[in-house]
C-alpha cells in the first residue's frame, strides 16, 4: 500500500496550537503540551500508511480518528490526507460549527 502525503488545513493547525497553548498557560509548563503534541502527531503519522483507520462520518471521504480526548477529523483524497480539524471531545459541539469546515 502506498503511503499517503499528509497536509494540514490552516484551521487544523490553529486548533492544535490553541490546544497546546491552553495547557502551557494552565500548567505553567510546556511538558504536557510536548507530550500531547507528540501523541497527536504520532496518530496522524499512522494515517499515512492506514488512511481508513478512523471512523467513517456522514461525509463519504471524511473520517475521524480518536486520540485520547481529541478527534482528528481528516479527508482522504487520491494520495493525500488533509487534516481538517482537531476537536477536543470534551467541548460543547455548539462552540464550533464542524460541518462548515468539512463542506
Amino acid at each position: 500500500m502506498a503511503k499517503f502525503k499528509i497536509e494540514w488545513s490552516v484551521e487544523a493547525r490553529s486548533d492544535l496550537i490553541d490546544i497546546l497553548d491552553f495547557y502551557i498557560k494552565r500548567n505553567k509548563s510546556n511538558v504536557y503540551s510536548i507530550k500531547l503534541n507528540a501523541e497527536i502527531n504520532g496518530s496522524i503519522q499512522l494515517l499515512g500508511a492506514n488512511p481508513f483507520l478512523g471512523t467513517p462520518t456522514t461525509f463519504d471521504s471524511v473520517r475521524a480518528l480518536i486520540t485520547g480526548h481529541y478527534q482528528i477529523i481528516y479527508e482522504i483524497f487520491d494520495h493525500l490526507i488533509l487534516i481538517i480539524m482537531i476537536w477536543d471531545c470534551r467541548r460543547n459541539p455548539e462552540d464550533k460549527v464542524i460541518d462548515q469546515r468539512i463542506k
